[in-house]
Formats: C-alpha cells, structure tokens, sequence
C-alpha cells in the first residue's frame, strides 16, 4: 500500500498533523464490506489518518478500527455519476479556531468509520457522528473525526457516517441522508458484538444540518424509508440518546417556529441534550421550539443555551464558553448511566 503525506488540516486540541498518512482501498464491494486502512503501523506516533474513499484525510492521536460501506451497490435511488468525492475547501474559505477544515463533497458511496476507545477504558456505548454542512457539503473533521477523540477519551466508540452530499434532485435535503442514516443503525446493531458495542447504549450526535438529521433519526425509527436490503433493516433505527451541537432546520419560522413536520416528535423520543447560542444564524428558537416540544412530550433533555458563539465551530475551543459543551455533553451522559463499564 503506498505511502502518502498527510492532509495539511487542523488535528484536535490544536496538535499538528505532520506523519504521514497511509492511503485506503476497499476490500470488498456489498454492504457492510471492510475498507482497508493500512494504519496499524502508526499507533501512538500522532500519525496523521487517511480515511474515506479516494480522499485523504488527517486526525491526530486516534486510528479507526474499521470503514464499512452501507449499501450494496448503489444507495437507494442514486445513479452512477462520475463526480469525484474530493475536499471542496478553497483558500478563500474561512478557518475556524485558526484551522483550515475539509468540506467533503460529492458523496455517492456512503460508510461508517469507526474509532474504538482503549481497552481498558472502553464503556462499550457508542454515538454515530453526523458531521454537518447544509446537506451540501460535510464538514468531515471539524464535525466528524475529530469529535471521535474526545468520544473515545470517555471510553465511547466513535462513529462517523459519511451520507450522501450533496441534496439529490428531486428529493427532500434529509431523505438521501436519512436513509443512510437509518441504515447504519441497523449494521450498528447487527454487529455489535463483533464490534464491541453495547446495543442498547447506541446514541447519535449532529451538527448544523447533521443535527437535523440526528432529530430526525430520533424521531422516525419505526419504519425504514427504504426497500429492506437484508437483517440490518429489521433491527431499531431509533437512536437510544441524542446529542444536538446547534441544529438547524428543526422549526418552520413562519408558522411561529412550529416544530418542523418532519419530526413527529412522541414520548419515544429518545433523551436528547441540545447546544446553541443566541447569535447563532440558525436562531435560538430553532433550538427552543423543538424544546419545547420534547417538553410537552415530556421527553428527558438539557438544553445549554450560550450568549455568543456564532455557528460551526465543532470541538475546537476558544474563549468562549460554547465550545466547552463537550464538558456538558461528557456529564450529561455520564448522570444518564450511559458511561458505565460494562
């Protein structure tokens, strides 16, 4: 497997990505094939990490334990394209926290790359990542990989979905996304002893638009929004936690910030905890009326609602109190008995 260097983006806490990376290429083509990383051979040198298909990218600290595709074959309802998924970024685009970030375009062959905590640290609960981006594009480390080192610094299993990007034509923003959303809860629990993950203890965490897709997922595990493809679809979609980093699209503004249709939100809603600031763009009663919702629903939630803080500024801290909300989120799950070991 040939050698590459790094992708020159901003690692977690702020540490410099300069190993090198080690290019992916897939094992097998079905659903639920195995994406060979080749990173064995950096453990504990701050190698930087290449994940995804035909894109290099770079984390620091951590490695994944394995990529697997959703489908087998074509997603639903998608045709062959010739796009090429590839970072979207310019030099013109802003940093954030000082930091360049990777905007992952042109999706079509969409995986889940888990990260594993340490052995002896490992609770065994794991949280499926959807990395936000205006369902154009994904925000793949600010809001994916990276939130996977703090998540296995709690002993939880990192895990990120790469959904389809951009909207198809045709269809509603979510509904591509949706369905693989949908489709990695059922392979997470499938496989989740050979995984090592506790299936009862199966949460999802989105920013942006990836926190609408989070809600969504919430809201919507009774039934699959797909033709069955195989057992994976006949197990629970419905995340058993839910952690919302300044969602959006969650309130129709123009019927007083009503709950969005859809998310047809019940008393099965799972426990969520929710982050936003009040100069967010996506407004604060965005935030609130889902809230207040979950609330009439007598659903269990927190809500941390911060004075400044803007939007898309994922893990990477600043002065601000906002972007300490992993703190929150860590005692959140902890007091919800999410944390323990099993």
């Amino acid at each position: 497997m040939e050698r590459v260097k790094a992708a020159d983006a901003g690692c977690f806490a702020g540490r410099k990505c300069d190993a090198p990376a080690v290019a992916v290429k897939t094992l097998a083509s079905g659903a639920g094939s195995v994406v060979e990383s080749g990173m064995h051979n950096w453990v504990g040198k701050g190698a930087g990490l290449c994940l995804g298909l035909g894109l290099m990218f770079s984390v620091c600290g951590i490695e994944p334990t394995r990529t697997v595709r959703l489908w087998p074959g074509l997603a639903p309802g998608d045709k062959a394209t010739t796009e090429v998924e590839r970072d979207l970024t310019k030099p013109t685009d802003n940093d954030i926290a000082g930091r360049r970030l990777i905007r992952l375009g042109h999706v079509s062959e969409p995986t889940l790359t888990i990260y594993r905590p340490p052995a002896e640290i490992d609770t065994g609960a794991s949280v499926l990542i959807c990395p936000g981006g205006g369902y154009h594009i994904l925000a793949w480390d600010l809001e994916g990989t990276e939130v996977c080192e703090w998540l296995n610094s709690i002993g939880v299993t990192g895990v990120v979905l790469k959904y389809r990007v951009p909207r198809r034509e045709g269809r509603e923003g979510h509904a591509a996304p949706l369905e693989d959303a949908q489709r990695a809860m059922g392979l997470l629990r499938q496989n989740a002893a050979e995984w090592g993950l506790d299936p009862a203890r199966i949460g999802v965490l989105g920013f942006s638009a990836g926190g609408h897709l989070a809600a969504v997922l919430s809201n919507r595990g009774k039934e699959r929004s797909y033709t069955r493809v195989d057992a994976a679809d006949d197990l629970a979609s419905r995340p058993d936690f839910a952690v919302l980093i300044y969602p959006a699209y969650l309130t129709v503004a123009s019927k007083g910030d009503e709950v969005s249709p859809d998310l047809p939100v019940t008393s099965g809603t799972p426990p969520t905890l929710m982050v936003i600031t009040q100069d967010d763009p996506v407004r604060v009663e965005n935030v609130l009326g889902y809230a207040r919702e979950l609330q009439r629903q007598k659903v269990p939630m927190e809500l941390h609602l911060y004075p400044k803080g803007g939007h898309g500024y994922g893990l990477r801290r600043t002065e601000l109190p906002v972007t300490h909300w992993p703190d929150r989120a860590t005692d959140w799950m902890r007091h919800g008995g999410l944390l323990k070991k099993r």
